[in-house]
C-alpha cells in the first residue's frame, strides 16, 4: 500500500476546498490557454502587424512583460482572475515584481513548469515559494 501523504495543500497549512485551497490542474492550464491567447492577439494586431513569423517571435515578450505586470502587482493574470485564480507566496502574500520575473522566466522555460510535487506546485512556483489558489 502507498504512503498517505494527505490532499494538496495540507503541508502547507491550506484548506482541502474551497477558497484558498490548492487550484485545479485543469483551471491552471486553462488560465495559461487564455493568457496566452490574448497575449497572441496583443503580439499580432500591435506588433507584428499581421506577419505570422514575427508573432510568435512577440508573443514570449508580451506574455513575459504581461505576466509580470499583472502577477507582481494584482497577483494574477486576466486568465487567472476569469478562472477565479491566484498566484500567492506560500505564507499568503503577493509575489514581489522582482519573484514575478524569474517564475514567468521559468514558466517560459516550460521544463521547471512540467515538474510538479505534491501539491501541484510546478519548480517555477517553488522557486519563488509560490502557490496558485483559489479565491
Amino acid at each position: 500500500m502507498g504512503a498517505d501523504f494527505g490532499y494538496p495543500g495540507e503541508r502547507l497549512g491550506l484548506p482541502r476546498t474551497g477558497p484558498g485551497s490548492i487550484a485545479p490542474v485543469g483551471r491552471r492550464i486553462a488560465a495559461l490557454f487564455v493568457d496566452w491567447g490574448l497575449c497572441v492577439l496583443i503580439a499580432y494586431g500591435l506588433l507584428a502587424r499581421g506577419d505570422l513569423g514575427a508573432t510568435n517571435m512577440w508573443t514570449s515578450a508580451v506574455f513575459f512583460v504581461a505576466s509580470v505586470l499583472f502577477i507582481g502587482t494584482l497577483g494574477f493574470t486576466p486568465g487567472k482572475r476569469l478562472l477565479r485564480l491566484r498566484l500567492v507566496r506560500a505564507d499568503g502574500e503577493r509575489l514581489s515584481v522582482l519573484a514575478a520575473m524569474l517564475r514567468t522566466f521559468l514558466l517560459l522555460l516550460v521544463i521547471p513548469a512540467v515538474v510538479w510535487d505534491r501539491d501541484y506546485r510546478g519548480l517555477h512556483d517553488k522557486a519563488v515559494r509560490a502557490v496558485q489558489v483559489r479565491f
